[in-house]
């Protein structure tokens, strides 16, 4: 029974890890599952905690809706009636009018429609024509509409987009101005490379503008929203932003940045006194008041027919949008699945003027205020690991001493406990901490203890481990029964050459191939690369998974043993990419390896118990080897190769330095190597390509960080498909102001295997 417990108790360890990990990796489809999830959870709590509130008079939605159309005619309407629309709200007392659609085109002129049909059908008829078009002005609608914008403070939307196909149409209002302009928040903000603006008689007659652009999350529910966007360096605000600001009369917007992980994040948005934050780069997460119909809506028709009462409007700020189906500005929230884009700016634009009114409250000049914004703080990641370790533990240690009953009241108050805590922050505090991660992990650690009997992978993947270790190299067997007299078994220390070559993926790639795939696969992939091993001289110690280990130099003496090593290697990496085409052919998904060479001393010989021996080696290099199979994903290349293995087939291939790297488990820093390709397939190209590569490392390494990111910068953009210089820059971007000490080598820490 406390054999059991411990098991249990320690299985539950591993799943808190598991836990864990998710919480942080980055790997796809871990990380996309965990979001989805996150999001299901966010939008559940959100549409429990809405509260049922009446319509806020301070934001007025005027409604190009179904009547409106139906009263008015299809959209777009003559700009002289839009014209129209402006004044009536503005007569009525609205303080700003922010449009939510956007003009990028010009209206034709009646009266040159006239003009040109008349000379047509009636060429003879010139004097009138003169008259006419001496009056042809009067007919443009953009210019009446034009002037009905500058009568007040209005704000044009426009459309930026994220697509690279297209051109730009239309002017941009004025860029806003950020203080303070710092460049490395500015590069944090999303840039836009095209947008959809009015035609520049509009915009110049409105002055001010505000974009409407919104980019759904994955699963297409509308979460957040851009406060600020870039293009060609200039940062506009969005429509919400642009309204308040000109509602408030200010120039110019602040922006709060922090550090996290080296890099630079917008904290929050000052406006005034007002603090608004947001995601990191410049979003905000919508602070849905209630579904649709949470602000007052009076239908545009009505306003052109004073069919409202104007009182509504009074020293309101008017936003003007659709709901109508076929204008298309229709958004799936969380709140509902059909949601006007113009109440999320309204939702937007509202909890910024709740802030303002904190601010007024308060009656102190100096006083900032944070408006009422749900945010997801720097420290959330910190707090939503805390968290889940303190669940997790309590867990793993406790459930497995519980009886059935009481595993399933502790599981239940558990998760209850954690939804509560999280509740309290969003309502309370309107911080947005993870809650996904807990509620699964409850659900784990309560289903596995409830069915710990049928849970034996650990002892079946020992067996698996058994299995491959009985595997003797051909070679050996057969030198052996030549002459086992000179074959006494015993361990000796010799120097080899030994490789660890690895699957990429592996994971994914076993979860998407059934078990009988998945052994078809790795026979056929293991069949070369064992033969390759054999051709150059090369003995196999053991396969485990997907991972095969061999070495060189033993049993049968080698003393080009690091240059067949690496040939070998070469030929590997050569045989995967033939073997691409043949396995997609086939139906097996996409392989690709990485590859560890270290050559040392080490021990070597027949060891195990006497019910199992396998020939294999022990020591320090052969752990070198297996670290450096680790970096090829790191620095981004198939091989990797430690000094020693450099130094004694340095003059037999091309090889490129990578790095200076102390790695995990070791004092000494060490330098790692990629082997190209044969001396003799060297090319003037590649030789170019190295000799520039080693001037900006040795920039690199002399601090000269200008220098060598120029370098690097170049290089990258000659050979974007080498990893290895955009690894560069982003140190670079790391240590420039890390405030470095005399004593720094250039030495990189590997702290992972």
């Amino acid at each position: 029974m406390v054999g059991r417990r411990f098991y249990a108790s320690l299985f539950g360890l591993l799943f808190v890890g598991l836990a864990l990990w998710a919480q942080t990796t980055e790997f796809a489809p871990v990380h996309d599952t965990l979001q989805r999830f996150h999001s299901v959870v966010y939008d559940l709590r959100l549409r429990a905690t809405l509260a049922d509130r009446p319509p806020d008079p301070r934001v007025v939605i005027v409604d190009i809706d179904e009547k409106s159309l139906m009263a008015e005619g299809h959209w777009p309407w003559a700009r002289d009636r839009i014209a129209e629309l402006v004044s009536e709200l503005f007569a009525a007392g609205a303080v700003v009018v922010a449009f939510d659609v956007v003009f990028p085109e010009e209206e034709r002129n009646s009266g040159t429609t006239v003009l040109e049909r008349m000379a047509l059908e009636s060429p003879e008829d010139e004097r009138l024509r003169e008259r006419l078009e001496g009056q042809i002005a009067r007919f443009d609608n953009n210019i009446i509409f034009a002037e009905s914008l500058a009568q007040g403070d209005v704000v044009l939307g426009y459309v930026f987009d994220s697509g690279d196909h297209g051109a730009s149409t239309g002017e941009l209002p004025p860029a806003l101005r950020v203080v303070p302009p710092e460049p490395a928040a500015a590069a944090t903000i999303k840039t836009a490379p095209r947008y959809t603006a009015n035609i520049p008689q509009l915009q110049q007659a409105a002055r001010h503008g505000g974009f409407f652009s919104m980019q759904p999350d994955s699963d297409g529910l509308v979460r957040r929203a851009p406060l600020l966007l870039r293009h060609a360096e200039a940062i506009y605000g969005s429509l919400s932003l642009e309204t308040l600001r000109v509602f408030l009369l200010i120039d110019e917007v602040e922006v709060e940045t922090a550090q996290l992980h080296g890099e630079t994040t917008i904290e929050a948005i000052r406006i005034g006194q007002v603090l608004i934050p947001t995601d990191g780069v410049g979003n905000v997460i919508v602070p849905y008041r209630g579904p649709q119909g949470s602000f007052p809506y009076i239908s545009a028709t009505d306003v052109l027919n004073g069919e409202m009462a104007s009182e509504k409007l009074e020293n309101a700020i008017v936003l003007i949008g659709t709901t109508a189906q076929g204008l298309k500005d229709l958004r799936a929230t969380p709140v509902s699945g059909v949601f006007p884009g113009v109440e999320v700016h309204a939702n937007i634009l509202l909890a910024m003027l709740d802030g303002i009114e904190a601010v007024q409250a308060t009656d102190s000049a100096s006083s900032m205020v944070v408006a009422p914004f749900p945010s997801e703080p720097s420290w959330a990641p910190g707090a939503n690991f805390a968290l889940t370790l303190a669940l997790g533990l309590f867990l793993a240690l406790a459930l497995p001493f519980l009886s059935s009953i009481w595993l399933i009241i502790v599981a239940i108050g558990a998760g209850a406990a954690a939804t509560s805590l999280n509740i309290w922050f969003w309502s309370e505090k309107g911080l947005i901490l993870s809650l996904a991660p807990q509620i699964f992990l409850v659900i784990l650690l309560a289903t596995f203890n409830a069915t710990f009997g049928f849970l034996f992978e650990s002892r079946n993947r020992r067996q698996l481990k058994e299995m491959f270790g009985q595997y003797v190299p051909p070679e050996l067997v057969e030198r052996m029964n030549q002459d086992p007299g000179n074959y006494d078994g015993k361990g000796e220390d010799r120097e080899l050459t030994i490789l660890f070559a690895d699957i990429r993926s592996f994971t994914t790639i076993s979860e998407t191939l059934g078990a009988g795939r998945l052994k078809e696969m790795l026979n056929r992939f293991f069949t070369p690369m064992t033969e390759i091993i054999f051709n150059w001289r090369g003995t196999i110690d053991k396969y485990v998974g997907d991972m095969v280990m061999a070495f060189w130099g033993a049993p049968i003496e080698d003393v080009a043993h690091a240059r067949h090593a690496i040939s070998a290697a070469l030929a590997m990496l050569e045989e995967v990419e033939r073997l691409k085409p043949e396995f997609s052919r086939d139906g097996f998904p996409e392989i690709n390896i990485g590859i560890g060479l270290n050559t040392g001393v080490v021990s070597v010989g027949d060891m195990g118990s006497r019910f199992r021996r396998a020939y294999t080696v022990l020591g320090d290099a052969v752990n070198l080897a297996s670290r450096l199979e680790g970096t090829t994903k790191y620095y981004g290349v198939g091989l990797v190769v430690g000094e020693t293995t450099f130094e004694q087939a340095r003059d037999h291939f091309v090889f490129r330095e990578l790095d200076r790297v102390r790695v995990k488990g070791k004092a000494q820093a060490i330098t790692v190597y990629q082997p190209i390709c044969a001396k003799e397939k060297g090319t003037p190209e590649l030789e170019a390509e190295l000799a520039a590569y080693r001037e900006a490392l040795l920039q690199y390494r002399n601090r000269q960080w200008k220098e060598a990111e120029a370098t690097f910068n170049s290089l990258r953009e000659q050979y974007p498909q080498t990893h290895i210089y955009a690894l560069y820059l982003e140190r670079i971007e790391d240590l420039r102001g890390a405030g470095l000490g005399e004593a720094w080598d250039g030495v990189y820490e590997r702290r992972v295997k």
